[in-house]
């Protein structure tokens, strides 16, 4: 069963379900969630069925929805934006685009940004709405073909366990701040974005709006920095009115900021520590790169799914084995040979203008 969904979220912090759309091998369904009274726990118990594959393109942001409507992720999955990078179509490619490259069809995508929630939906939405999982039944009929002839099912598997995972869906407020990468060693500071992030995180939450609608990264920072103590101080920071700050919100966070700057040392989080090897030099960084290129470009996969930059630098000066590079299909492809480069075993050279990998003898 292929599945869609149309949803709404550039004013909510929950995305907002409009319109789910199923199709089979000989039928399809538009759903409208919004309808009055439309029960949807048939559809639940349909995403719960284990016999049945759920086949999404780009299913992140799908099954959280599901996730936050059913209590549980729809299984067993399959993400055919995953298999397409597996299968060497490249990095992240739109449902358009490979729906093009395999089937010759031409998909209008004029209704990608339509409001979804005005009602009645146009018949124009509703046959772009069809198209977006008819046509997906073909492409993964055939990247399935491919992969299977290949021997690369099992590497979609592997990808579809973080999928499948609540967890992957489901972010702590407290530990929100380390994606901002603060370049500060300051505790106090580190401890004060926690704090601030959670805090936004909670509210953001609490009153259903984007959490850049309540205060935006670089306004954070500011405070994290400054750590007001009065409203009129608080108003001085960039994107805070002064609304914000003799309001509800501002004497919410201005409590949180007294709290954090109470806080014992040892309840602060722990400064950065540079890497033992410190930083990798930047010419092992790049010729890792080559080789990650090479290597995707004979195996016919997307470099990105392979490794990231942050894991190439990570290898570069390390060996840990928590690096998804070096373990399960990716140290097939890549992860063996580059560290097999670094140990100086193996050199890359050109042949036929293509790279190739050359064994050095041991000393």
């Amino acid at each position: 069963m292929t599945v869609d969904t149309e949803f709404m979220r550039e004013r909510t912090y929950w995305p907002r379900l409009c319109v789910v759309q199923l199709a089979g091998a000989a039928e399809a369904a538009v759903i409208d969630a919004e309808a009055p009274g439309m029960d949807l726990a048939p559809l639940g118990r349909l995403l719960a069925d284990p016999a049945v594959t759920k086949v999404f393109h780009a299913a992140r942001q799908d099954v959280e929805i599901f996730l936050l409507l059913f209590g549980a992720v729809p299984g067993p999955l399959f993400d055919t934006q995953v298999a397409a990078m597996v299968a060497g179509y490249g990095d992240q490619i739109g449902y358009d685009q490979l729906v093009a490259s395999l089937t010759g069809v031409e998909i209008d995508k004029a209704h990608r940004f339509s409001d979804w929630s005005a009602r009645p939906l146009s018949p124009a939405q509703v046959a772009y709405a069809v198209a977006d999982v008819t046509h997906l039944r073909t492409v993964y009929e055939k990247l399935r073909a491919q992969l299977e002839h290949e021997g690369r099912l099992g590497w979609v598997a592997e990808e579809m366990g973080a999928l499948a995972d609540p967890a992957t869906y489901h972010s702590d407020p407290e530990t929100l701040w380390e994606r901002l990468k603060p370049r500060t060693a300051n505790r106090r500071v580190l401890g004060m974005l926690r704090a601030l992030v959670a805090w936004r995180e909670r509210e953001a939450q609490r009153i259903d709006i984007p959490r850049q609608r309540v205060l935006k990264d670089e306004t954070l920072f500011e405070i994290a920095a400054t750590q007001p103590a009065t409203a009129e101080a608080l108003a001085r920071a960039r994107g805070v009115s002064r609304g914000f700050a003799e309001g509800r919100a501002g004497a919410a966070l201005l409590a949180v900021i007294a709290a954090t700057q109470a806080l014992h040392e040892a309840a602060l989080p722990p400064a950065p520590t540079p890497r033992a090897s410190g930083r990798p030099a930047p010419a092992l960084v790049a010729l890792l790169k080559v080789l990650l290129a090479a290597k995707c470009e004979a195996h016919h996969v997307a470099p990105r799914l392979v490794a990231s930059a942050d894991e190439i630098e990570r290898l570069a000066s390390e060996e840990s084995s928590d690096i998804p590079a070096l373990t399960g299909w990716r140290r097939e492809v890549f992860g063996a040979d580059a560290l097999a480069l670094k140990a100086g075993r193996i050199a890359l050279g050109v042949e036929h203008r293509r790279i190739k990998l050359m064994p050095l003898p041991m000393s």
